[in-house]
């Protein structure tokens, strides 16, 4: 049997050989290394991939390559506003970037999800960036980068595309469907929890980065004017747990004015009540899905569930309650491999209807019900800062039975995760540095204040 310290020797060495450079200087990883499938965009650095290597190479002391990351993604987003609808907004980050070369010159070469498929652009790119800007001051004590005209423009303009005025009378940021690392349609349009908390990272994030100066008058206003109400929508509207399903189950529907207790006219028909009754348990509780007219998705989605509690967006009771949930539901929500990424899986003709019947997102395969390894630091650090950390030791120990001889695949499939993804990349960087950094924070809890939040509101 390989041993732990074995494990982690091959995940660094692997994670070495996916940086990327650009011009003699790392700039990042790429997705995935593997020799036996064709690579399409797996070739490229994922804003949203980077994430999790990025917090590893800052607790290791190499802040240089995520510097670098930093300022090559800032050049590449577009700065002015574009008269062709076609083309990226302004202020918006590319989902990836490739390196390529012509007459002997590198070029990086950005994705912004006009070569993806779908052809869906990422609402969680910028969000990512301001999050991982924050971190690096952290890590670092490295206020100036930061504090660069480049680098507040950059903020502010990912701001203001979050912030714009649109149609719609809700503190959540409308996207559309396979805008965040859920890429596929999966019948999450709207607002999904993923992008909401996201959001209110990012929003906290950014007053913290904004120099206080009049270029960021407006847009620090904006953000304080956004995050509480925000707050309130996600902790109020959003939560379930059996006491929140009781009064929901007695909605009274077609109410109308100020005083309406069902403001978005959820019927009760379209909430699965007596399965929903079974499943949770008295201790537990989470996050919806989505929120929208008429609809209450109750799917369990982990990215914006563990995010909640990793940036206090939750209140403390909820957190543990989400933690209860997924130690409760160990089976369900772990299984062989930490974690569903949502749960339930759309079954039967639902997965045909609401995916497009993407044959990826068959049932407990991929973003529809897969396992993803990548989640395990997500998990350990909203497991270690609410002070539960036998949950991700316990979680560390199941991954670490099979990512090596499996070969750091990007999913698993099943409804226990058994099974390695259908059309999964091996060798997939999020995978290996997912595992490390998980490590690294039970290791030290103290780098928690990379990517945590306190209660502000």
């Amino acid at each position: 049997m390989v041993s732990s310290k074995e494990i982690e020797e091959q995940a660094w060495a692997a994670l070495e050989e996916s940086i990327i450079y650009f011009q003699g200087e790392p700039v990042g990883t790429i997705a995935a290394r593997d020799p036996e499938i064709s690579a399409l965009n797996y070739d490229q650095c994922f804003i949203r991939d980077f994430v999790s290597s990025a917090l590893l190479f800052l607790i290791k002391g190499k802040a240089e390559i995520v510097r670098n990351f930093l300022e090559v993604t800032l050049k590449l987003q577009p700065k002015t506003t574009q008269l062709d609808c076609i083309k990226p907004s302004r202020g918006l980050m590319p989902a990836s970037f490739k390196i390529q070369a012509f007459n002997r010159q590198e070029y990086l070469k950005p994705d912004f999800g006009d070569h993806a498929i779908g052809r869906v652009a990422p609402a969680d790119a910028g969000l990512w960036w301001i999050l991982l800007l924050r971190a690096y001051g952290v890590a670092t004590g490295d206020k100036a980068l930061a504090e660069r005209e480049d680098m507040q423009e950059g903020i502010r303009l990912i701001l203001q595309l979050c912030l714009v005025t649109r149609f719609d009378m809700y503190p959540m940021l409308l996207v559309p469907d396979g805008a965040s690392m859920i890429d596929r349609r999966m019948g999450i349009y709207g607002h999904p929890i993923e992008i909401q908390a996201l959001f209110y990272a990012a929003l906290v994030a950014s007053l913290e980065l904004l120099v206080p100066n009049p270029k960021n008058q407006l847009t620090i206003q904006g953000v304080q004017n956004r995050i509480v109400p925000l707050l309130r929508q996600l902790r109020e509207n959003y939560w379930l747990d059996p006491d929140r399903l009781n009064v929901i189950y007695r909605y009274r529907v077609e109410e109308y004015g100020e005083e309406a207790l069902n403001q978005f006219n959820i019927y009760s028909d379209s909430i699965p009540f007596y399965w929903l009754a079974k499943w949770m348990p008295d201790a537990g509780g989470y996050l919806a899905g989505n929120l929208g007219p008429s609809q209450l998705d109750c799917r369990f989605f982990s990215v914006g569930n563990l995010m909640a509690i990793i940036a206090s967006l939750t209140t403390e009771e909820q957190s543990h309650k989400i933690l209860n949930l997924i130690e409760l539901r160990w089976s369900d929500l772990i299984g062989q491999m930490p974690m569903k990424i949502c749960y339930p899986a759309l079954e039967n003709g639902d997965w045909r209807t609401v995916t497009g019947a993407d044959p990826k997102n068959r049932a407990w395969s991929y973003h529809n019900g897969g396992n993803w390894p990548v989640l395990l630091w997500m998990l350990t650090i909203a497991s270690k800062k609410m002070g539960r950390g036998e949950l991700a030791h316990h979680a560390i120990a199941i991954a670490e039975r099979r990512l090596l001889t499996d070969q750091w695949p990007e999913y698993y499939d099943g409804p226990d995760g058994r099974l390695i993804g259908k059309e999964a990349r091996k060798y997939q960087t999020w995978t290996i540095a997912g595992y490390l950094l998980a490590k690294e924070i039970i290791a030290n809890p103290d780098h928690l204040k990379l990517v945590t939040f306190d209660a502000h509101w």
